[in-house]
């Protein structure tokens, strides 16, 4: 599989969530999927972290399917990684029922997902001024609240993601493209 093919979705069930609810290995799945492959010692070099941790964290994702060898990379006795899918589908009727420990490993799950965001936007804001004047007018980081039922506020995450979807396929390597991320969150609250 090349860097470029596109890779399927996985969905999360209660045995891959056991083997994703991990700060580390969480981090380690995203810097593949968006860096492309790497090291033990690259990522643990990129993340903070001891090229034993991530080696350690990486043969764990390994073992519930998350990454796997990267070959054509290596030389020798490096060993490289690639991830193997290029999203993940969180969908919480999967947990209904669940025990206590799959329960707490979906809430770990969820938290370090939102941690991540609130990384992600705050290195930009960081280093926002690193990038030209087109990149910076072309940000977005804006709220609305609507009052909506359940099942316009799913049409609307539904409409929002084909919509997200439909630039998939006008990707481009011309000059000047960058890589961009895109968070969405939709979520009721409580209101006088």
């Amino acid at each position: 599989m090349t860097e470029h093919e596109e890779r399927p979705q996985r969905r999360l069930d209660a045995r891959s969530l056991r083997g994703l609810a991990h700060p580390l290995r969480m981090r380690l799945l995203d810097a593949l999927r968006h860096n492309g492959p790497a090291t033990a010692s690259q990522l643990g070099d990129r993340l903070g972290e001891s090229s034993g941790a991530t080696s350690y964290h990486l043969r764990q994702l390994a073992a519930h399917g998350f990454v796997e060898d990267a070959p054509e990379h290596g030389k020798g006795r490096e060993r490289w990684w690639r991830a193997v899918d290029q999203g993940l589908v969180f969908d919480t009727a999967e947990f209904e029922g669940a025990g206590p420990e799959v329960r707490g490993l979906a809430e770990a799950f969820l938290h370090e997902v939102a941690a991540n965001h609130a990384r992600e936007l705050s290195t930009w804001l960081g280093n926002r001024d690193h990038w030209s004047a087109d990149w910076s007018s072309a940000t977005d980081m804006s709220d609305a609240t609507l009052r909506l039922d359940a099942e316009l506020a799913a049409e609307l995450i539904q409409k929002m993601h084909a919509l997200i979807d439909g630039y998939r396929d006008r990707a481009t390597d011309a000059p000047g493209a960058e890589h961009v991320r895109i968070h969405t969150h939709l979520f009721p609250i409580e209101t006088d």
